[in-house]
């Protein structure tokens, strides 16, 4: 599943690296492919739409950095967003008092 979301998000990404210039509708074609990528994924409709939102907020309301191409400014915007969206901080595994821990594992839709 990782595999398949990460592959999807390099190819949204390689489009916009050839661009010179970045415009709103590109920022918006890219994280339309972004959005149909994490809902494939079986993201919440909700944690999507609200990532989304934020990203193009701040995507499209920052200014062209000189230093960094067009593509690899929106890579790092989402980037920066993914990382909040997850968690800057590792949590420890919660361990039972005594032993055995018991642990459940639960794949998407039956896999795993």
């Amino acid at each position: 599943m990782f595999d398949e979301l990460t592959g999807r998000l390099v190819r949204v990404f390689q489009g916009l690296r050839d661009r010179g210039k970045l415009s709103e509708d590109n920022i918006r074609d890219a994280l339309r492919e972004v959005r149909r990528a994490l809902l494939e994924a079986d993201v919440s409709f909700e944690v999507v739409r609200d990532f989304v939102r934020r990203i193009e907020d701040e995507a499209v309301g920052q200014a062209q950095l000189k230093s960094i191409q067009p593509g690899q400014q929106v890579v790092k915007v989402v980037y920066d967003g993914l990382v909040e969206l997850l968690g800057t901080e590792a949590e420890p595994l919660a361990r039972a008092g005594s032993p055995p821990t018991v642990i459940l594992l639960v794949g998407l839709q039956g896999s795993g």
